[in-house]
């Protein structure tokens, strides 16, 4: 028997149920707040991902999947969502209107990393960027979409954190500051970081690994190396943050993975996924816009691990996945009267099923309850003769009989 490879999985129609709650309150939320939907590929060129996440990255380093094309090129199947996003903001010339652009985004990235609860090689995020402003303002309503994104779909005991990372004058002096400490620790360091050290210090605070999260308990804090417009810019943000009533705590230690953010760093941290904790992440990245050959324009944006909203979702989240109606159609000659009334429903936005061998009353209903519906309906030559449909309630066993018209309306009533 063939399997999949791993990392990878199968969705099955009832994650599928889930994962489309998701999405569709996203799209609510997101629309709700001016964002408007934008599709990249999934294959990008290497070189994408280089300049924007940054060469020292674990991404780059280990976790990509890169080949080798036909002409040559090198490409990458994307890892994250925000680069692609730029580089169409960039080729599709969308910089050109005088405005604050607001897109949001949601299909599969790929990573080669360990899988485990909650990550898999290919996984889903749904994600928005705004570009084209950088008043504090911007990173305070992005925060606050998140926050009702999460509350739209239900999900409690999120937390959301929120740190700066300052900016090109301030961070060098923390990243020296950082060298300086874990320096004096290196002995006690995992291998990754000891090659951190030298490359990128900042990704040290982001290491999972036990003994690394207690050296950093001492190490400084970004917050007392921000330069006086970044330590201004960080008050103004958390001061917006209360006028939308979003709650959140402060966390030093916080940097993200990725090379490109700039001031603004945030978080949404659940209890129930252990150490890889966070369902949403994101923060601002001024000067990725440039980086990657466009214009000196300013973003921000955040993405949410959907395969982590469905862990924390499963159980607390009822999604009926049975049809509204079972259609029951006793013997051909009330088939035609059936397909007639299996149409009207359907168009009209109910889910139905029927039997395609047309068995028995007995065996039809069985049917209809192991396929979950909400209604038999149940319709033979008797009932048409009367211009009537008996409507048999699966859950409680009651039954009426209400005439064709009013089948539609019946089933919106119960």
């Amino acid at each position: 028997m063939i399997k999949t490879v791993k990392g990878f999985k199968d969705i099955l129609p009832e994650e599928n149920l889930i994962r489309s709650f998701i999405e569709s309150k996203g799209v609510e939320i997101l629309e709700a707040n001016g964002f408007k939907k934008i599709t990249t590929p999934v294959l990008e060129k290497t070189e994408l991902f280089l300049r924007s996440i940054g060469e020292t990255s674990d991404i780059v380093q280990k976790e990509m999947y890169t080949f080798e094309d036909k002409n040559g090129d090198i490409l990458s199947l994307r890892p994250e969502g925000t680069a692609p996003v730029v580089r169409a903001f960039i080729e599709n010339s969308l910089h050109t209107k005088p405005e604050t652009h607001k897109y949001y985004y949601y299909g599969p990235m790929f990573r080669r990393e360990r899988p485990q609860k909650g990550r898999l090689r290919q996984f889903y995020q749904f994600g928005v960027e705004v570009f084209g402003n950088e008043a504090p303002l911007t990173d305070a309503h992005t925060i606050y979409v998140l926050s009702e994104f999460l509350k739209k779909i239900n999900l409690q005991n999120v937390v959301i954190e929120l740190n700066s990372v300052g900016c090109d004058n301030c961070r060098p002096v923390f990243e020296r500051a950082l060298k300086t400490y874990f320096s004096g620790k290196k002995e006690y360091l995992c291998n990754d970081c000891k090659l951190r050290l030298d490359k990128n210090p900042l990704r040290i605070l982001d290491c999972k690994r036990e003994g690394c999260k207690e050296l950093k308990n001492e190490s400084p804090s970004v917050l007392e190396y921000l330069c006086e417009d970044c330590k201004e810019y960080h008050f103004q943000v958390k001061k917006f943050l209360g006028y939308f009533n979003v709650k959140f705590i402060e966390n030093r230690f916080m940097v993200r993975g990725l090379d490109y953010y700039t001031r603004t760093v945030f978080e949404a941290v659940s209890e129930g996924l252990g150490a890889q904790n966070a369902v949403g992440a994101g923060g601002r990245y001024n000067n990725l816009v440039k980086e990657i050959g466009g214009k000196n324009i300013p973003g921000i944006g955040f993405a949410l691990g959907i395969e982590r909203l469905v862990i924390l979702l499963n159980e607390k989240l009822v999604v009926t996945s049975g049809p509204d109606f079972y259609l029951v159609i006793l013997g051909e000659d009330s088939l035609e009267k059936g397909v007639e009334i299996y149409k009207n429903l359907t168009k009209q936005g109910f889910k139905g099923e029927f039997d395609y061998e047309l068995k028995g009353l007995k065996n039809q209903l069985k049917k209809a309850d192991k396929f979950g519906a909400k209604f038999a309906l149940i319709l033979g030559e008797e009932e048409i003769s009367k211009g009537k449909i008996k409507i048999k309630d699966m859950l409680s066993g009651s039954q009426q009989e209400v005439v064709m018209e009013d089948i539609a309306e019946s089933l919106r009533i119960n």
